[in-house]
């Protein structure tokens, strides 16, 4: 049997802008606001489900990395 291959998505800068905005407000967003941003930015749901799934992996990422370089390079208290 072939073996489906998923489609990438990509996004528009605008419709990238819109799930940063919505990212910014709500890291875990439940299935009816989903929906909502899957209509106002032309995605299926499911698609919006993934983006949030990785953009909170490279937010805990960052949060990571940060937190090592503060361990590193504390502020100085001048």
């Amino acid at each position: 049997l072939p073996v489906k291959k998923k489609h990438r998505t990509f996004y528009s800068a605008e419709q990238l802008e819109e799930l940063e905005k919505v990212f910014q407000e709500d890291h875990y967003p439940d299935n009816e606001k989903r929906r909502q941003i899957a209509a106002l930015v032309g995605v299926p749901p499911q698609r919006i489900l993934v983006w949030f799934q990785n953009r909170r992996a490279k937010w805990r990422k960052l949060q990571k990395l940060n937190i090592k370089d503060n361990i590193k390079y504390p502020a100085s208290s001048a």
